[in-house]
């Protein structure tokens, strides 16, 4: 029988294309795990013939050069990498949480979290999310150098309240504690229009800063309600979450209205504007100050899923903010939930 005799093959190669990219999946996720195995032996092993010959770092040298003569065009045993591999053993040996996770993502995002990372805590954080959201090495580094961790830990919202179990942590993810605005250039006194104005004519440069999953509907977004015209300084979209994103923009400190206010855009947005595949909006607030304890309690009440975040014309993460971060205690609890994935 010909091909063009055969009908209704089509679902049949659907479910083939599925299972091959599954099993090459499974493959590749075998592949990285034993060469991750391999790297923490070689490391234990250099570890170990230091302790008891009393060799210094010199010995990587003699190995590389050998090791490299019996395996000619084999990558990842320079000097560099083998010692590294010693590092990755003394790092995480003692670990009984870590140790088992390293193996699940690549070598190079290995690397790039134990140099950048100061602590197994946020070690965890990163390794947790490179093997749930897929990070390349790029994407890593650059959430790592925008200090995500310790927005992370620091941002307000009543996701937890408002978000079902698995929306939450990326909803998290996706509202910083604090913007930074250092390609905004704004006048002395500016406005909020400014303000407004300047992150939409330097779109690209806002959209990266917001996180990289977002794209730019539009500004001074009209919506009615009843006789009323209302307009929400910036609407965006969030492709992972399929949520319309509402920002707000306000030069001075955060008041309790304003999350009032959020939660009737969010609600119009859902009503009005949101397609039927697509999730609830979610409302982002954005002010040059907060006090936390107030924004914690003018969220409490609020049944639309809602963060508040502050800006800044600079990029550092002020010593003020740094000592705010949690115990280290709350942090391991706050971590838990990716336990449960």
């Amino acid at each position: 029988m010909e091909k063009s005799e055969i009908v209704g093959y089509e679902p049949l190669v659907n479910d083939l294309k599925l299972l091959i990219n599954k099993k090459q999946y499974h493959v590749l996720k075998m592949i990285n795990a034993e060469t991750i195995n391999l790297y923490w032996e070689i490391g234990e092993e250099i570890y170990k013939q230091q302790e008891q010959n009393g060799w210094g770092k010199s010995i990587v040298q003699v190995l590389s050069k050998e090791l490299q003569k019996e395996f000619p065009g084999a990558k990842g045993y320079s000097a560099a990498n083998l010692w590294r591999m010693r590092n990755f053993y003394l790092t995480y040996r003692d670990s009984e949480k870590l140790a088992p996770l390293v193996r699940e993502i690549s070598w190079s995002n290995n690397i790039i979290i134990m140099e950048k990372c100061k602590d197994d805590l946020q070690r965890e954080f990163y390794i947790q999310m490179t093997k749930r959201y897929g990070w390349t090495k790029r994407v890593l580094t650059n959430f790592i150098e925008a200090q995500t961790y310790e927005k992370y830990l620091l941002n307000q919202t009543n996701f937890d309240l408002t978000l079902t179990e698995e929306r939450r942590v990326q909803a998290k993810l996706a509202v910083k504690d604090e913007y930074t605005f250092d390609f905004a250039e704004l006048s002395p006194e500016y406005s909020e229009h400014e303000l407004e104005m300047q992150l939409v004519n330097n779109i690209r440069s806002f959209l990266i800063e917001m996180g990289g999953d977002f794209t730019f509907i539009g500004n001074q977004y009209h919506l009615m309600i009843g006789s009323r015209d209302l307009y929400i300084d910036l609407l965006l979209f969030h492709r992972r979450l399929r949520s319309l994103i509402a920002i707000e923009l306000k030069i001075g400190e955060f008041e309790a209205e304003y999350a009032g206010k959020m939660q009737m855009y969010l609600t119009a947005l859902d009503e009005q504007v949101k397609l039927p595949d697509e999730n609830p909006s979610i409302g982002i607030i954005i002010c040059k100050s907060k006090d936390k304890m107030y924004v914690e309690y003018a969220l409490k009440q609020i049944n639309a899923p809602i963060g508040v975040a502050t800006y800044q014309l600079r990029n550092t993460l002020p010593e003020e903010m740094k000592a705010m971060l949690p115990e280290p205690e709350e942090i391991v609890k706050r971590l838990r939930i990716f336990e449960k994935e």
